[in-house]
């Protein structure tokens, strides 16, 4: 037999190759998987251009002092410096921020928090900027700064704002009820930062016009464009934001603070100029989670069913406003978690104080007040003798329940479900006592005591987000899809932050259209704004744009042949690139009946409008919620307060699997961030000094670190107003993961657990049991 013989016959008894993923339900890979594996996705501190001038900025060494004088005399003097910008040199408003612009490009009177802009340098070399920035001599008056947010109300303002941003006092039933039992606590919340892979970079180009571009690993472009035109004095039209690729995102990826200066020294110099941030500049300029102090008071019946939660919830915005205001929506409206309360007082402030400021961070609010009352219920168990769960599942919330801020539950609330789930799983082994068996212990092989110091607990945590934005907010996205020789594209300014928006749209279209290549353009301000990369929006409004534009490309493309074979397009159906109709008669490729013909379609998604809670704390403020049950398993080591979490068992309301192995990477990080809040990050500002800004001092959780993660339900139950019925995935087990650990731990020691993250000394048991 001939070699090409062979190769024939091989070949017709080889299997056929495997299809590759396809449309909604498959598990697409990213399209940009392989770049960043090989390291050539291009990030914002990869980009160059030609005459490039380096940028660094002067950070305020004070949390709070008054500035006398800025001298920048011998920077400017300085060979190879080209500019040096002060409050002075800001042509535009003076002030900025992400929710209320109340933050200054750079501080003039007074410095507020610990590492404030004072002034920015641009030079030919980066280590000439960073010189030239520590050689400005600012003179300062050091005041006392106000860190407990306790204080605040009392202090001095801080700003001409004020210190209070915002109260909101809920009340919700009757005020006298009360119940049999009566449970209370206080607790506080750490301060976690969002810690962003990757440098915070940038790079800003003068235009010919005199307007300038920015090319930034921006999360919202349209809002940091806007931002920076005032800044500028310039009109919007003259500002552009180029999205580079984002190294993953928990929150707010930019620093504004940043940005801006960027951008006035390229204007000020006609050169490009790049600022690549130190991982201590990221720490002091961006926002992070809201450190909180909360007191609540629960009443139950014998029966241990809610009658009453009364609660005082304080966030430390720390100097600016920020995103404050929303975070203490959610705060207070979720204060009483996913179960019915028919009476509910609660009261919310956000302060400001002179601590680093706090904006948005995955699940803010809503996480923060979980482990207060997910710790309050297991009191309650605790006092009636009733297992955790069972109490949790006798209150929970379903769909056409009330919130205490009188808004009915109209998406699916599979709550009972979920906990019953993870309660009904079975538990994982218990670990020997043999050496070889040594890195099951809490501090791994050589950290722990003696295995007879290990206890074991089994905790819950229930929790609930709201999606998209709240109280009236605006939410709207934009989205063009264009198909030509059998190749579409996909035209929208949702920014890819990690959360699988790319993947999703080309799966929509895949799945509308037929088409296998799709190609998502890169984002910039030229295209019509998607809004901000948070809560479910791309998921949801972006993706809801994508489909609706897709859908009306395929009407474009069946309504020919329809016509043709005398049928409505309802008759034909695209699938696996192939155009059929009902009755058979009709059979064609999209490829064919594309014919060389370009078609495009643009379109809008506006999810149904919210309102604002009223000055009693009611309101139909959320479009949509997702929830999420968690029991976790932890081995404490009693004696020198290790934890180790042995094993998370989530459940989880979905809505509608759109990507599986997308869906799983995005549950499994949010769990894993949440063991991080549990258990070691917490930045520490003694008096308003960060102290360790870096991840040597900061403690983020690691691969060694990452419990198992056991996904035990998905509830599938579709929303019926979402697009696709989907619901966002990542922030909710963000939001329950620490609850979960800590009611672990207090089921393991015995011990009250009412602060994270969990400080060793909380679960040291001095007599062993």
């Amino acid at each position: 037999m001939s070699n090409e013989a062979a190769t024939a016959q091989a070949a017709e008894a080889a299997p056929a190759p495997e299809p590759l993923p396809h449309g909604i339900g498959a598990s697409l890979p990213p399209a940009d998987a392989r770049a960043k594996t090989e390291g050539t996705f291009p990030y914002a501190a990869d980009l160059w251009a030609e005459g490039l001038l380096w940028a660094a900025v002067l950070r305020s060494p004070h949390p709070h002092a008054r500035i006398l004088s800025i001298d920048t005399s011998h920077a400017r003097e300085m060979p190879g410096v080209r500019a040096v910008v002060t409050h002075e040199d800001v042509p535009g408003s003076m002030l900025h921020g992400r929710g209320t612009a109340d933050r200054p490009v750079f501080a003039s009177e007074v410095v507020r928090h610990h590492g404030e802009p004072i002034a920015a340098v641009a030079a030919d070399h980066p280590d000439t900027a960073r010189m030239a920035a520590a050689a400005v001599i600012v003179e300062y008056e050091v005041l006392d700064p106000v860190t407990d947010p306790e204080q605040a109300f009392e202090a001095e303002p801080l700003h001409p704002d004020g210190n209070l941003i915002r109260h909101i006092p809920l009340h919700h039933g009757d005020p006298e009820a009360a119940g049999e039992i009566v449970v209370e606590g206080l607790y506080r919340i750490g301060r976690q930062d969002p810690a962003p892979i990757g440098a915070e970079a940038g790079l800003a180009v003068p235009r010919p016009d005199g307007g300038v571009e920015l090319y930034l690993a921006s999360t919202d472009p349209h809002a940091d464009r806007d931002a920076a035109a005032a800044a500028f004095g310039l009109e919007p039209e003259r500002v552009k934001v180029v999205v580079t690729g984002v190294p993953g995102a928990t929150a707010d990826r930019e620093d504004q603070g940043f940005q801006l200066p960027l951008g006035l020294l390229a204007l000020r110099t006609g050169c490009p100029v790049k600022l690549t941030a130190t991982r201590e500049e990221s720490f002091l300029g961006h926002v992070h989670r809201h450190p909180t102090l909360l007191r609540y008071r629960h009443h139950a019946d014998a029966e241990g069913r809610l009658v009453k939660v009364e609660a005082q919830i304080l966030l430390d915005a720390g100097a600016y406003a920020d995103t404050s205001s929303e975070a203490l929506a959610a705060a207070v409206a979720f204060a009483c978690g996913p179960y019915v309360v028919p009476n509910a007082f609660i009261e919310g402030w956000a302060v400001r104080t002179n601590n680093p400021p706090s904006g948005h961070v995955r699940g803010e609010g809503a996480m923060q007040v979980c482990a207060a009352y997910e710790a309050q219920m297991d009191k309650i168990a605790k006092k009636l003798g009733l297992d955790p769960a069972e109490v949790r599942l006798r209150n929970a919330l379903a769909t056409g329940d009330v919130l205490p801020t009188g808004q009915t539950v109209t998406c699916p609330a599979p709550v009972a479900e979920l906990l019953q789930a993870v309660r009904d799983f079975p538990l994982p082994p218990l670990p020997k006592d043999a050496p070889e068996d040594e890195w099951l212990l809490p501090g791994g092989p050589e950290g722990a005591g003696e295995p007879g110091a290990v206890r074991r607990g089994v905790g819950y945590g229930v929790g609930m987000v709201h999606m998209l934005g709240a109280e009236g907010a605006d939410e709207v996205s934009t989205a063009t899809v264009k198909v030509h020789d059998g190749v579409a594209t996909v035209l929208c300014a949702a920014v890819e932050t990690g959360q699988g928006f790319t993947t999703l749209a080309r799966q929509i279209v895949q799945e509308t259209l037929g088409v296998d290549e799709v190609h998502v353009a890169p984002v910039d301000t030229d295209q019509p704004p998607a809004g901000a990369g948070c809560r479910g929006r791309h998921t949801w409004v972006s993706g809801g744009a994508v489909e609706r534009a897709a859908k009306m490309v395929r009407t474009q493309l069946l309504q020919p042949l329809a016509h043709k074979f005398g049928m409505s397009t309802e008759l034909l159906q695209i699938t696996d690139g192939k155009i059929t109709s009902y009755d058979g008669v009709l059979s064609t490729t999209v490829t064919e009946a594309l014919d060389g013909k370009e078609l495009w379609a643009t379109a809008q998604c506006r999810p149904h409008p919210t309102e604002p809670l009223n000055e009693a704390g009611q309101g139909d403020a959320f479009v949509g919620m997702a929830f999420c049950a968690i029991r976790a398993v932890v081995d404490v080591d009693i004696e020198i307060g290790s934890v180790r979490v042995v094993e998370l068992a989530v459940a989880q309301d979905v809505g509608r699997v759109l990507n599986p192995a997308q869906l799983t990477a995005r549950i499994e990080a949010g769990v894993t961030q949440g063991v991080g809040i549990a258990l070691t990050e917490n930045l520490r500002t003694p008096r308003g000094i960060v102290r360790h800004p870096d991840l040597t001092g900061y403690a983020l959780p690691t691969a060694l670190d990452a419990p198992d993660v056991r996904i035990v339900r998905l509830v599938e139950e579709r929303d019926v107003v979402a697009p696709f019925g989907a619901k966002a995935v990542s922030a909710v087990p963000v939001v329950t993961s620490p609850a979960a650990v800590a009611s672990a731990v207090r089921a393991a020691t015995g011990r009250p657990v009412n602060r994270l993250p969990i400080r060793p000394q909380a679960a040291v048991v001095t007599e062993r049991g």
